[in-house]
């Protein structure tokens, strides 16, 4: 796990960054379950599509909040 203390330009207090990482720890825990749903439905006799669909669509919302999370623990610097 990446943590920033005492990292220049880090100016998130320890509360606000451990609260980020437990969310991002949240959501790549969800999406690895998604992940798995999705395989199972896919392999699936009797597969729902809408379901699937559905399943996929969140999958990926769950990766752009993964991303803004990331981001937030660690920005991009700009040289």
């Amino acid at each position: 796990m990446v943590t920033l203390e005492g990292v220049a330009g880090n100016d998130r207090g320890g509360g606000q960054q451990s609260e980020l990482q437990a969310e991002l720890a949240r959501l790549k825990e969800e999406h690895r379950d998604l992940d798995r749903a999705i395989e199972a439905l896919e392999d699936s006799v009797a597969s729902d599509r809408l379901q699937l669909q559905r399943l996929k669509k969140r999958k990926l919302q769950l990766r752009d909040r993964i991303q803004f999370v990331e981001d937030q623990i660690l920005p991009d610097i700009i040289a």
